[in-house]
C-alpha cells in the first residue's frame, strides 16, 4: 500500500513558531495546582440528564418507570451522579485553584463532601421545580398540564439547570454552577446567573431574551415575560480600574411580581409585593407593594389613579 506523506506547506513552521512564543503562550494557557484536566462539559450534561431522570421519571430517561423498578432506577443513578459531580467538583477545584484543591490528597475527599451535600439538595430541588412546573401550567392558558410544561417548556429547563447550579453555587463550587448555567442558556436564550436567588413557583413564559443578573432576589410566585433583563446599572471600579466584586447590584423583587416582555430593571431597586411592571418598562427606582408602571404613558400608577410626567 503505498503510503501518502503530508505536504509540507511553505509559511506553517512560522505560525506554528508564532503562536508557540512562550510571552503568547502564557497568555492563553491556563495554570492549575496540580495536572487535573478541565472540567468536562459532555460529563456535566450526563449528570444534568440523570438527574432529571430522578427528579421527573418517566418524562426523561427510560421511557417506561414501573413502580416496584423505580427504586433500583432511582439508587442507580444517584450513585452514578455523585461518582460523577464529584470529579468535575474536583476538576474544577483545580481549574480555580481553590483553597480545598490545594493538596491533591484533601481535594479528592473534600470534592466528594461537596458533591454528598449536594445530593441531599435533589428532594428540595424536585420540590421547587414541581411548584414551578404547576405555576407555568396555571399561569399558561396555553398549558394543557403541569407535564406539559416539565417535558416541553423553556421555562422548565432553564429552571432545572437554575436550581441545580444554584445549590452548587451556594456550596462555593467554582465554574461548575456558570457551566450548568450556560447549557441551559444555549438552549433556550434564558440567561440566569447561577447566583441569582429564586423563590418557589417561578414562571417565565415565552423565555427568550431573559437576563437575570447573580445577585438578584426574586420572591414567591414572580412571573417573567420574554425579553425581561434584571440587571446592573452601574459598575463599582476600585483603584487600579478593576470591576469590584461581589457587590449587591441587581433588582430584588418581592412575591408576587409580574413583569412585561421587554421591560428592564436595574441596579439595586426593590418592587413591591404584587407590584406590575409594564412592556419596554426601563425602571430605576423602587417601587412599593402594589404599584405599576406603564411604559405607554411614562407614567407611574396604582389602582387607582396615574400620574403624568416621565419615569425612569
Amino acid at each position: 500500500m503505498k503510503i501518502l506523506k503530508a505536504l509540507h506547506v511553505p509559511g506553517i513552521d512560522d505560525i506554528a513558531k508564532e503562536l508557540c512564543n512562550q510571552d503568547a503562550l502564557d497568555l492563553v494557557l491556563h495554570k492549575t495546582l496540580c495536572d487535573a484536566p478541565m472540567p468536562s462539559p459532555e460529563k456535566l450534561e450526563e449528570i444534568i440528564s440523570r438527574i432529571k431522570a430522578i427528579v421527573f421519571p418517566g418524562y426523561f430517561g427510560p421511557s417506561r418507570i414501573h413502580v416496584e423498578s423505580v427504586g433500583y432506577h432511582v439508587t442507580a443513578n444517584l450513585d452514578s451522579i455523585y461518582r460523577m459531580l464529584a470529579e468535575q467538583i474536583r476538576r474544577g477545584g483545580c481549574f480555580a485553584n481553590v483553597d480545598y484543591a490545594s493538596e491533591c490528597r484533601s481535594c479528592e475527599g473534600a470534592s466528594m463532601e461537596i458533591a454528598m451535600r449536594f445530593m441531599a439538595k435533589l428532594p428540595e430541588i424536585r420540590r421547587l421545580l414541581l411548584l414551578d412546573a404547576q405555576a407555568a401550567y396555571e399561569g399558561d392558558p396555553a398549558a394543557i398540564s403541569p407535564g406539559e410544561a416539565i417535558f416541553c417548556y423553556p421555562s422548565m429547563l432553564a429552571m432545572t439547570h437554575h436550581r441545580i447550579a444554584h445549590e452548587l453555587y451556594k456550596l462555593k463550587v467554582p465554574i461548575i454552577p456558570r457551566m450548568v448555567s450556560e447549557m441551559a442558556h444555549s438552549h433556550t436564550g434564558i440567561d440566569i446567573h447561577p447566583g441569582a436567588s429564586i423563590g418557589e413557583r417561578f414562571f417565565i413564559d415565552h423565555g427568550t431574551g431573559v437576563v437575570i443578573g447573580e445577585t438578584c432576589i426574586i420572591g414567591a410566585s414572580c412571573r417573567l415575560y420574554q425579553g425581561v433583563t434584571l440587571g446592573a446599572l452601574s459598575f463599582d471600579k476600585a483603584d487600579d480600574g478593576t470591576l469590584v466584586k461581589g457587590i449587591a447590584r441587581h433588582p430584588i423583587l418581592e412575591d408576587e411580581v409580574t413583569v412585561y416582555a421587554g421591560a428592564s430593571i436595574l441596579g439595586r431597586v426593590t418592587i413591591g409585593k404584587a407590584s406590575v411592571i409594564g412592556g419596554n418598562v426601563w425602571l430605576t427606582r423602587d417601587l412599593p407593594a402594589g404599584g405599576k408602571i406603564v411604559q405607554g404613558h411614562g407614567t407611574k400608577a396604582n389602582d387607582s389613579e396615574r400620574l403624568k410626567g416621565s419615569d425612569s
